[in-house]
């Protein structure tokens, strides 16, 4: 006598495929939530990178501003050093020039010329003085203009005493400019430049007019 199956085998069938269907969705899900975690481990390792790299950066960036800052006031010592330095070479030009000066003054200042003030500022020079005549202030200034550190004579103030007292006892108060500098050294260039003019200049041949 044949057997006869009389189980739900289509029910088990569809149930075992329910299952396996489930059992994909989860593998699937778990394989999604993998790649996620793999991604986002990837993404922040890339941050933690990035941030490395600036703050390196930032560093950097931190050390050039401590040298700048270095360069800058060895830059402003610097000036100040040359400044001194070149403060210093001006004095030590200028020691001969009012050596000159003292020696001048007094084979500049004619009979009849009393200075009572001198003053000097740079190469400016101002003589404050009297004097016993108009004429003897004009020799002052043909001796300044005659001497070898002295020039530019100009007179500013002159004022005549007064004329109620004796003409004897009278004097002329003045005020006088000049400037000081060293005339050789100032012709020795124009000099030089006149020579080199006539020597550029073509010879004519003899005979042309």
């Amino acid at each position: 006598m044949a057997k006869i199956n009389l189980l739900p085998w289509r029910e088990e069938l569809r149930a075992q495929k329910k299952q396996d269907f489930i059992n994909a969705i989860g593998v699937a899900v778990v394989f999604t939530a993998l790649i996620f975690g793999c991604v986002h481990l990837y993404i922040d390792g890339l941050k933690a990178h990035q941030e490395q790299r600036n703050k390196l950066i930032q560093d950097e960036i931190a050390l050039l501003d401590i040298k700048i800052a270095k360069i800058k006031t060895i830059e402003e010592q610097k000036s100040k050093l040359l400044t001194k330095i070149e403060l210093i070479q001006k004095l030590q030009e200028s020691r001969p020039e009012i050596v000159h000066l003292f020696d001048e003054l007094p084979k500049v200042t004619p009979d009849g010329v009393f200075l009572t003030k001198f003053t000097q500022v740079g190469a400016e020079l101002s003589f404050d003085g009297k004097s016993q005549s108009n004429a003897r202030v004009s020799a002052f200034m043909r001796a300044i203009e005659a001497s070898a550190w002295l020039n530019n004579p100009a007179l500013t103030v002159i004022q005549t005493g007064n004329k109620d007292k004796v003409s004897h006892d009278q004097l002329s108060d003045f005020t006088l400019h000049a400037k000081q500098g060293n005339k050789n050294a100032q012709a020795a260039p124009a000099a030089e430049g006149g020579s080199a003019a006539n020597a550029k200049q073509p010879k004519r041949p003899a005979g042309s007019k």
